[in-house]
């Protein structure tokens, strides 16, 4: 029967951004320790570190010598808000690794699911510039590589963390063959994603305003992204986990809870089972409060693991 996978390194944990940064080691060390404390069947697996080859599908060449290649003594601010340590260019690399193994291994695998468990996260980062804790776009990354090595020519990022997934719109806005559904809280950093930017006919932005709760979220979704999604037929789903909406984020102002992480969750997964074979690949993006990530992530992956196992029974 098929387990759900896991990827994590012990290098995302040492990725530091000071003292009092809300993206802390400790949001891992919480979403670690959950996955651990509630399943018993998990597939671990290290996650290797990405090749240049794989990044340069999605980054250009400036700003990975900027991330990776610059010699750190201490704390370097890339901006306000986005701060590298001596650690920090190892950290992305297993990240960014982690998506990408994780993409080869439900394809090759035919049904599955698998979840990233690493930081920081990646979906603010555009092709040449890291922003909003975002150094490299770690879900861009893993959909090139399934375009350009597995030859997917259908691939879905879904991206339900409370800030929009600015670097990822703007990465895919001209690609036809991938396609971007976000829901986001309206007047947010980064101030992106109006459902009037559509790109190519690719792009699918939903904005919830300031205390929706998991009535409006699971109505827009219902409403306005999931036909769209249906429609599209993706051949591989892509998941940017963020749990900021969580009602107990101190970043935001939505009011989401465990349930409707899992609702979106089992409605996904069920989508990629019709379209996708069940492949899913998901990657931890936002969540800045204990409580919220913990019980997100537990939400999530315990759907993602359910949908694993039904498929075994398939």
């Amino acid at each position: 029967m098929p387990r759900l996978i896991v990827l994590t390194h012990p290098d995302c944990l040492a990725h530091d951004p000071g003292p009092g940064h809300p993206e802390s080691p400790a949001r891992l060390q919480v979403v670690l320790e959950a996955l651990r404390g509630h399943f018993d069947d998990l597939d671990w697996r290290q996650a290797p570190a990405a090749t240049r080859e794989s990044l340069l599908r999605v980054h250009t060449a400036s700003l990975l010598h900027t991330v990776l290649d610059t010699p750190l003594q201490g704390l370097r601010h890339l901006d306000p808000d986005t701060v590298m340590g001596p650690a920090s260019p190892q950290a992305v690399l297993r990240g960014a690794g982690a998506a990408v193994a994780a993409v080869d291994a439900v394809i090759e695998a035919g049904t599955g699911a698998a979840f990233c468990a690493v930081r920081p996260p990646g979906h603010h980062a555009t092709a040449d510039t890291a922003m909003g804790f975002c150094l490299l776009n770690h879900a861009a990354i893993a959909a090139a590589h399934a375009r350009d090595v597995h030859g997917l020519d259908r691939i879905a990022i879904v991206d339900f963390d409370v800030h929009h997934g600015n670097g990822t719109q703007a990465i895919f806005a001209g690609e036809r063959r991938v396609a971007y559904f976000s829901s986001h809280q309206s007047g947010l950093y980064p101030h992106s994603g109006a459902p009037g930017e559509h790109g190519m006919g690719n792009l699918h932005n939903a904005l919830l305003p300031p205390g929706s709760g998991g009535m409006r979220f699971r109505d827009v979704w219902l409403e306005r992204l999931l036909p769209a999604l249906d429609q599209a037929r993706p051949q591989l789903l892509i998941v940017s986990a963020g749990f900021d909406a969580h009602r107990s984020d101190p970043l935001a102002d939505l009011m989401l809870e465990a349930e409707d992480y899992a609702w979106i969750t089992h409605v996904l997964a069920a989508l990629a089972a019709r379209h996708a074979q069940g492949r899913v690949v998901s990657v931890l993006e936002g969540g800045y409060a204990a409580e919220g990530l913990r019980e997100g992530v537990v939400a999530h992956v315990g759907a993602l693991r359910q949908a694993c196992a039904g498929a075994g029974g398939r």
